[in-house]
C-alpha cells in the first residue's frame, strides 16, 4: 500500500527548485518543472552519487559529476556514462501539501 510523505506546502517550490526528502531510507528529489511536480531517486545510476544539484534543462537533469542526462518525467537515461534508468516516484498535492509516494513508479 502506498504511503505519502510530506514534502512542502503547495506553492513553496518555485519553478526550477527542488527539495530532497527521505522515503523509507531513500533520498528522493522533488522538482517543480513549470508548475508540475516530478520526483526521482536522488542517485545517479552511473555511480550512485546525488543528482539533484545537477543542471536542469527543461525536463532533463544533468548529473553534476560526469554529465549523464535523465528525463525527469520518465526516469529514462538519455546519455552516457549512465546506461540504466533512474527511479521516478508519484507526486500529488493533497490538503495544500506536496506529497511524494513511498513506492517508485512501475
Amino acid at each position: 500500500m502506498m504511503d505519502w510523505i510530506e514534502v512542502a506546502p503547495a506553492g513553496s517550490l518555485a519553478p526550477g527548485e527542488h527539495r530532497v526528502v527521505d522515503v523509507d531510507g531513500i533520498d528522493v528529489a522533488v522538482f517543480n518543472i513549470d508548475g508540475q511536480y516530478l520526483a526521482i531517486q536522488d542517485a545517479c545510476t552511473h555511480d550512485g552519487t546525488e543528482i539533484a544539484s545537477g543542471e536542469l534543462e527543461g525536463c532533463e537533469i544533468v548529473c553534476p559529476r560526469h554529465g549523464a542526462r535523465f528525463c525527469l518525467r520518465t526516469g529514462k537515461v538519455l546519455s552516457p556514462p549512465a546506461y540504466a534508468d533512474i527511479d521516478t516516484y508519484p507526486v500529488r498535492v493533497a490538503d495544500g501539501r506536496i506529497q511524494v509516494g513511498s513506492q517508485p513508479n512501475e
